[in-house]
């Protein structure tokens, strides 16, 4: 692999050659693009078109419209199993340590990745969006809007995958951290990307607005305009969902990238 790889010393050439090594794993394993597409094509049948004709949204709104934007969070929020499993497997397998022998930045190691991520993300939520407007769904506050969300998604997605990186070398073994990372679907459905949380019990629908999950989800259908926006009554982060979203990037951003470099760079030693 270092062969393969022209090293650069200043970390923005470090941080594009790994990023590149990222998308060439890509575009060799397209299988990957396809398994993170299909999940959500899968929900969208479901909840669509099973379970669609039995959902009320308030107002009358098509819950093909409610739930899109809901999809595409979920599309940035899975980011975490695959970064999991993948931190670990680099760990376990050796190529992390092999990377660490290179004369390159130890955080360009691992923002190559993320943005590599990032990049392929997009695709997905573009090929996602395109299956949406098949099926009826539009954006409706015009494309400035509809490409704020789509920079939102994808700045979510970015601070997701920090937390997997660090959450997977806390694992260490690729068994352990694909197993750990399905503890992500309870966090994902306790929240409003399926069904409006007006219908819950008192205590789950607070866990439910309080949910970061929640609040990206109403920030997407914001900006796609396909929400009616929320109550008076509601808590501040869905009340203001895109701020709200952009404070949890952040905080993760500044929380799980140190930790994920530390570990990144004391493996083993």
């Amino acid at each position: 692999m270092s062969a393969t790889i022209a090293v650069g010393r200043k970390p923005v050439s470090d941080t594009w050659t790994l990023t590149l090594r990222v998308l060439l794993f890509y575009r060799n394993s397209p299988a990957l693009v396809g398994m993170s597409l299909g999940a959500p094509l899968i929900l969208l049948v479901m909840f669509g078109y099973v379970f669609g004709s039995a959902i009320k949204i308030p107002g009358g709104e098509d819950y093909r419209s409610y739930l899109m934007p809901g999809l595409f969070v979920l599309i940035a929020v899975n980011g975490i199993m695959a970064s999991m499993v993948g931190a670990a497997r680099d760990l376990e397998r050796g190529m992390a340590d092999r990377l660490r022998t290179l004369p390159i930045s130890r955080t360009a190691t691992l923002l190559g990745q993320a943005v590599a991520d990032v990049m392929a993300n997009a695709v997905i939520i573009v090929l996602m969006a395109g299956v949406g407007y098949a099926v009826g769904w539009r954006v409706h506050d015009g494309a400035a809007r509809a490409v704020a969300a789509l920079g939102l998604l994808l700045l979510l997605r970015f601070a997701i995958v920090w937390a997997g990186f660090s959450l997977g070398m806390a694992c260490r073994r690729e068994e352990i951290a694909a197993q750990a990372g399905l503890l992500v679907l309870p966090i994902s459905t306790v929240s409003n990307v399926y069904v409006p949380t007006a219908g819950m019990p008192g205590w789950l629908r607070t866990v439910a607005d309080w949910n970061p999950v929640s609040c990206a989800a109403s920030a997407a259908r914001s900006l796609f305009g396909d929400t009616l926006g929320a109550a008076a009554t509601s808590p501040w982060p869905l009340v203001h969902p895109v701020e709200a979203t952009l404070a949890w990037s952040a905080a993760l951003v500044s929380l799980f990238m140190p930790l994920a470099v530390r570990a990144f760079s004391t493996h083993g030693r």
